[in-house]
């Protein structure tokens, strides 16, 4: 079996899990090749792992049979960038804060091992937004799992974007920006500017107004099989696009079509790994002093 990893830095509290993690590995022979930011990392912070094999971010890994993501969700948004088109199975340990991607505890590293080794496991194939444009302003990695924003840079007024449906004129946004979530993606950006929860599975996307000027401008539901475009006016001449983690300011001559991806996220999922659990426990629902 053959594993590549990626990661972030870690509290010193995890340091104890991910030398277990590379010790159980190395009791399985399984090879492994870390990132080449996260092996400089590693050997700064004293972890012993024993792999000499690094892959560089910006071009990928095609040939692991899974990719561990070390980190929060924004670390496992890396990750789905390093596999793109492989669909090399994610597993999303989570050593950052909220984790609705990265569900694994570092606690359950030893039995996520046994578990991949048994076949204990189960695939979540996530949909993907895919951004094309006349300026290719995200070059090779035009895709991402949560998000894409169009937002107004930081010295400039409100914009307004003119959004299209299949061809058809759907409305100018007057606003600080505008949000296209995949399902994936309902639980960040487009949350917190009032947008819905979709379960992972829901065939959709969400455009989401960010602080629109129009207060009867509310979160929209569409089909994923459409195809939605963007035109942007602003003061300064520009704005900001971003796909995920990766923005870039970008002049408002540049038109933008918005669609779903051809190929998928594919997650690695437990046996006890349920996504209403984890809004439940990450949102606190139920939650009551009270109780």
């Amino acid at each position: 079996m053959k594993i590549a990893i990626h990661g972030r830095n870690f509290p010193e509290a995890a340091r104890p899990y991910i030398q277990s993690m590379f010790d159980e590995l190395g009791k399985r022979q399984v090879e492994v090749v870390l990132s080449h930011i996260y092996r400089e990392f590693l050997d700064g912070a004293g972890v012993t792992h024993n792999s000499e094999a690094t892959y560089q971010t910006d071009q990928g890994i095609a040939d692991a049979d899974f990719i561990f993501s070390l980190g929060g969700d924004g670390t496992l948004l890396d990750a789905v960038t390093h596999v793109g088109p492989q669909q090399t199975p994610i597993v999303g340990i989570n050593i950052g804060r909220l984790g609705f991607l990265a569900t694994v505890a570092p606690s359950s590293i030893r039995l996520m091992i046994d578990a991949l080794f048994n076949g204990q496991f189960s695939i979540d194939e996530r949909t993907l937004v895919s951004v094309r444009s006349n300026q290719d302003i995200f070059g090779n990695l035009p895709f991402g799992l949560n998000d894409f924003t169009i937002t107004r840079t930081q010295t400039s007024s409100m914009i307004t974007v003119h959004a299209y449906l299949d061809g058809e004129f759907l409305n100018s946004y007057w606003a600080d920006g505008l949000i296209i979530s995949t399902p994936s993606g309902s639980t960040g950006y487009s949350l917190s500017c009032g947008g819905p929860v979709l379960l992972p599975q829901t065939n959709n996307f969400i455009i989401t107004p960010i602080s629109p000027h129009n207060l009867n401008v509310r979160p929209m539901i569409v089909m994923d099989t459409c195809q939605l475009a963007f035109e942007v006016e602003s003061r300064s001449g520009n704005f900001l696009a971003a796909l995920d983690s990766r923005s870039f300011t970008v002049d408002v001559s540049t038109r933008i079509s918005v669609q779903k991806e051809g190929f998928k996220a594919r997650l690695v999922k437990l046996s006890d790994d349920n996504f209403l659990n984890t809004l439940r426990s990450k949102l606190n629902w139920g939650w009551d002093i009270r109780n």
